[in-house]
């Protein structure tokens, strides 16, 4: 971050799976001497909440975010099945370019452009930078996510951001960032 999309231009080969998200997080050289980049970031979201016990075919999920990892993100729930998936995004016609592309990959995926209301969703996911930085502002309305929904977040860094802590003070289960755990408000 934030160099995932433009590193693309710069490699000797993109593996298919970064190829379809369209930026890369990994680069490995070769044998021959080559860059090669792949993309595990939506992998290792999705394999990180079933790792935690969390189902996601069926399931109804709000996305904030449309840069490189949230790319990622949606392409890999996308792929397991999930029913829905809202992109709510700072920039309306960035999540609107992520929208038709998941329609394009998978037709028969209710996806949509949001806004920062995620009342409708099941799995509400922050996979946008804000919460590394003190100060920054939540990534959605967390007034609107419903209690009994799973709130997710790709930031690492700190572990409780702003948006989990908010979350989990409404009653969600949150898993955080870099992180194979689920933690439920007490």
């Amino acid at each position: 971050m934030p160099h995932k999309i433009e590193v693309v231009r710069l490699l000797d080969a993109v593996l298919p799976q970064a190829a379809t998200i369209g930026a890369v997080n990994v680069v490995r050289r070769t044998a021959r001497g080559a860059l090669e980049g792949d993309n595990l970031d939506g992998e290792g979201f999705a394999v990180g909440l079933e790792a935690a016990g969390h189902a996601l075919a069926g399931r109804h999920v709000y996305l904030a975010g449309a840069g490189g990892a949230a790319v990622a993100i949606a392409f890999a729930l996308a792929a397991r099945g999930v029913e829905s998936l809202t992109i709510g995004n700072r920039t309306r016609r960035t999540a609107e370019r992520l929208v038709g592309r998941l329609h394009e990959r998978f037709p028969r995926l209710t996806a949509a452009v949001g806004t920062g209301d995620a009342h409708d969703a099941d799995l509400v996911v922050n996979a946008t930078s804000l919460g590394m930085r003190a100060g920054d502002a939540l990534p959605l309305e967390v007034e609107t996510v419903d209690p009994n929904a799973l709130a997710a977040e790709v930031v690492i860094t700190p572990a409780d951001t702003p948006f989990l802590v908010a979350a989990r003070a409404r009653g969600c289960v949150t898993h955080p960032g870099g992180r194979c755990s689920s933690r439920r408000s007490t």
